[in-house]
């Protein structure tokens, strides 16, 4: 210890994670929630996160955290991608003491109802499209819109939105998730120039192809592609043009 130094002089506080946990089922945009089994706020709807441990790092708690209170598999919880959103340290953010709160979000492909079991401190969880999300505990409100904000921005310059999509999936699967993120209709032809006029962003799987419906011929199917950045980004059509 530091001569001089004295711990005590400081208040003490806690470091919790929150997780911004989206995906694409049914045409909608849904995050995933818990509906917390104790106090402070007992029977309301959450996003999933706790305390972290004395041991653990901000990512290994978010992980353990998701884990424990969703039921998610470990292998998918293991392999997510997730992404620090921002602190949020508000003083009165939390009833039971002062609590600073590391934010991440991660993005999944359409799991079963079923895959979401409520554990810890959660009562249960679900999916719940993000349009019928009102009250939410503590500050998760603004996090939930924080998170939302920043996933439809690196839609425009990466390539994040493949994660939304199953391993193979159809130009118009990619295409929905754009729509669903961005609340916006896309021009199909254009869109599909884009997307393939864009190196490493898809990459066709030789000799696939799936019947989406009606009478067409069967789709192409696309895997994710070497690139991370889109050079030309994909804009939305409110900043100016995929259409």
């Amino acid at each position: 210890m530091s001569a001089g130094y004295d711990p005590y002089a400081f208040e003490p506080f806690a470091v919790t994670v929150d997780l911004a946990v989206f995906t694409v089922r049914g045409g909608a945009l849904h995050v995933l929630l818990i509906r917390r089994g104790q106090e402070p706020y007992a029977g309301a709807w959450a996003l999933p996160g706790g305390f972290v441990l004395p041991r653990e790092s901000a990512e290994t708690a978010a992980r353990r955290e998701l884990a424990e209170e969703t039921g998610l598999p470990e292998a998918l919880v293991a392999a997510l991608h997730l992404e620090q959103l921002r602190t949020y340290s508000e003083p009165d953010r939390d009833p039971r003491m002062r609590v600073v709160s590391v934010a991440f979000t991660a993005l999944v492909p359409d799991l079963p109802e079923p895959a979401v079991e409520g554990g810890g401190d959660a009562a249960h969880a679900r999916w719940m499209p993000v349009g019928e999300v009102s009250a939410l505990a503590f500050d998760h409100a603004l996090i939930l819109a924080d998170a939302r904000e920043r996933v439809g921005s690196k839609l425009e310059y990466s390539c994040l939105a493949t994660a939304f999509c199953p391993p193979e999936f159809t130009l118009g699967e990619l295409q929905a998730v754009y729509e669903t993120i961005w609340d916006t209709a896309l021009d199909r032809p254009n869109f599909r120039r884009k997307v393939l006029a864009t190196p490493g962003f898809v990459e066709a799987v030789p000799g696939a192809a799936r019947l989406t419906g009606g009478r067409g011929k069967p789709a192409a199917l696309y895997r994710p592609g070497p690139a991370t950045t889109l050079h030309p980004p994909l804009l939305r059509p409110s900043e100016g043009t995929t259409r």
